[in-house]
Formats: C-alpha cells, sequence, structure tokens
C-alpha cells in the first residue's frame, strides 16, 4: 500500500509543480489554491508512505515521478522542447525509479 501512496505523492507533486506557473507568483487565487492543496496532499501521502519506505529510495522515487510528469506536461501543454536527448534522460530517470523499486523492500 505504501507503493501506491508513493506513486499518488508523486502525482500530486507534478500536479502542484505544473501549478506553479499558473499561479503567476501566487497572484491567481484558484491556482494557488489548487496548488497549494496538491502540495499539502503530497506531503502527506508522502510521510505516509515513508512510514515503510525507506527515506532514499522513497525520496527518490517520489522527485522522479515529480520529474517525469512534470516535464512530460511542460511538452505537451507548455510547449516546452522534445528533443531526443530530453526525451533519453527523462528515460533515464524512469529506468532509475524502476531499479529502485526492484531492490527496495
Amino acid at each position: 500500500m505504501e507503493w501506491i501512496y508513493l506513486f499518488i505523492a508523486g502525482l500530486f507533486e507534478t500536479a502542484w509543480a505544473v501549478g506553479l506557473k499558473y499561479t503567476d507568483g501566487f497572484t491567481k487565487f484558484y491556482p494557488t489554491v489548487f496548488t497549494i492543496v496538491c502540495l499539502v496532499s503530497s506531503m502527506y501521502l508522502l510521510g505516509k508512505a515513508l512510514k515503510v519506505i525507506p527515506i532514499g529510495t522513497g525520496y527518490a522515487v517520489w522527485t522522479g515521478i515529480g520529474i517525469i510528469g512534470t516535464a512530460i506536461l511542460g511538452i505537451v501543454f507548455l510547449n516546452e522542447s522534445m528533443t531526443m536527448s530530453r526525451i533519453f534522460f527523462i528515460g533515464l530517470i524512469a529506468v532509475g525509479i524502476g531499479g529502485l523499486k526492484m531492490v527496495s523492500a
């Protein structure tokens, strides 16, 4: 169950990271509320997951999910560049997350 919490926490991390782009420096109310709710949800679920998952593994997986999700959403919705090298390195992060999951208890 903790890995599910960690995965969902990573999705919320992606949401608040992208949400920051829309807050306009925390001057827009609804995007700011969305961002804060996602941030709190992400931290709460990360905390629940870290009761069992080692901190180094959990934090690396959580940030990795956030990095991958944010990069993909940046490419799809914010017209960020999609070069082969960028895709390659995002893929390396995904491989690292998978590797950490495989070697963790």
